[in-house]
């Protein structure tokens, strides 16, 4: 049973304060040093790298405030006295590497996380600020580098290494490959990286490689140790976008060099509501079957303003399913947003996609349309329309946005079918490419 668990069970029946009490001092420090009892399993050391051997690089790739530096300077401990589980003797040289020899020493070491505070009083290494090093009771040494300078790391030798936020590293491959000549020492150099992530080549390559055990923590999961009105405002504000997804889900967003759509153009359309519309849609891309393999059933709701500014309200897509499903779903979004319209894709299923919806609801307008054009000929003047400023996201839709910003000439990556974005196309195509008198009235989201 982990601490979290003891302390959940004891909460449960009213007996923390009495658990407390029981214990001395030097027993409730122990209990709070015992770091296996109130890790969770991603802040433990993973029995093997992706590939299935001993992992070389153990990869933490977090959100802000997940606990990625207490994962690190736990890990250092272990190490460095041969705790089970983390090293089966203590290993005497270790490389702490961050991106200035301030942020090793403020985070790293001095930190709230950090090495001095991980330790119990009679285990704490000696830090030695003028030697740029800790020193443990038992031998084993820590030496401090800055990632501004590589060469820093041309000949000291190591068993172990951690390196902080190695994402922001302005020369991350030059410092990489001198600290590679160093982990020279022991049976298996091992070292440990914590960053919230970036795109880059570097950090790319090493989640692909087969020494490396790949591990994603977001901010969520440390909910508990952070404050609730960051939880509250931060979350609120980020979520789903870019930012919050690179930030707080420990994702690397990034672009395909050839699409259409860039992460930068959708978060500059990004907006908490819409105005009055004049005219809304669902748009609905039905898989050509029902089986598990079938594609997903992409269904998109937007709207356009008397000013002809489109909006895209909700991604509601579904999985593969039976056209009963996708078609109450369709339905359900065209209550909910009081469409006044369903644009249907009738390529797979010709009549039956009409009928099946109005088996859902008679009194829902179906308006077919029928591809004539490839998917990218036909998603082009949609994203022309994005690139002039008119059209904008009412909130954030991360799956569908995954697919804008991965299709290009070829489509999407593995193959896979842009269901969302078909759906996305065929709205504003209705709304925004196809011409039709204007309407009367005005309405309301």
């Amino acid at each position: 049973m982990s601490l979290r668990e003891l302390w959940s069970a004891l909460h449960a029946t009213g007996r923390q304060d009495d658990f407390i009490g029981a214990l001395s001092a030097a027993e409730i420090e122990t209990m709070l040093a015992a770091w296996p009892m109130a890790a969770r399993a991603d802040q433990l050391p993973p029995r093997q790298a992706r590939g299935g051997d001993p992992w070389s690089i153990w990869l933490v790739l977090g959100g802000r405030g997940a606990g990625k530096t207490r994962t690190g300077a736990q890990w250092v401990r272990g190490v460095a006295l041969g705790h089970e589980g983390f090293a089966s003797r203590p290993v005497g040289r270790i490389a702490l590497v961050g991106e200035t020899a301030a942020d090793v020493r403020d985070v790293m070491i001095e930190g709230v996380s950090g090495l001095l505070s991980v330790h119990a009083r009679a285990e704490r290494p000696v830090w030695e600020p003028s030697r740029r090093r800790l020193e443990w009771p038992n031998g084993a040494i820590a030496q401090v580098f800055s990632a501004e300078d590589p060469e820093s790391l041309r000949g000291p030798q190591f068993e172990c290494a951690w390196l902080d936020e190695f994402a922001k590293w302005r020369y991350a491959e030059e410092v990489f490959d001198m600290l590679q000549f160093g982990l020279r020492l022991g049976e298996q150099p091992r070292q440990l990286i914590t960053t919230t992530p970036r795109p880059s080549q570097i950090l790319t390559r090493l989640m692909a490689e087969a020494r490396t055990a790949l591990v994603r923590a977001s901010t969520y999961a440390n909910a508990e140790n952070l404050a609730p009105s960051f939880i509250e405002s931060i979350v609120g504000r980020y979520a789903g976008t870019r930012l919050g997804r690179q930030e707080l889900e420990g994702e690397i967003v990034a672009d395909s060099q050839d699409a259409l759509w860039s992460r930068d153009m959708l978060e500059s359309c990004r907006i908490d509501s819409a105005p009055p519309l004049a005219r809304v849609v669902v748009a609905v891309d039905p898989p050509a079957s029902s089986s598990g393999r079938a594609d997903r059933c992409g269904v998109v709701a937007a709207g356009v303003d008397r000013d002809g500014y489109l909006y895209v309200l909700e991604d509601a897509s579904l999985g593969a399913a039976r056209p009963a499903k996708w078609a109450r779903a369709a339905v359900a979004l065209c209550h909910k947003h009081e469409a006044d319209e369903l644009v249907a894709e009738v390529n797979q299923g010709g009549e039956m996609v009409a009928a099946v919806i109005h088996e859902a609801d008679a009194s829902i307008l179906v308006r077919q349309v029928r591809a004539t054009r490839g998917k990218y000929l036909r998603a082009a003047p949609v994203a022309q329309l994005y690139e002039q400023g008119r059209v904008r996201h009412v909130g954030a839709f991360p799956a569908l946005e995954d697919e804008m910003c991965a299709f290009g000439p070829d489509g999407l990556p593995g193959r896979r079918s842009p269901d969302r974005l078909d759906a996305l196309v065929w709205a504003i195509t209705a709304l925004g490419l196809t011409k039709r008198a204007p309407e009367p009235h005005v309405r309301r989201v």
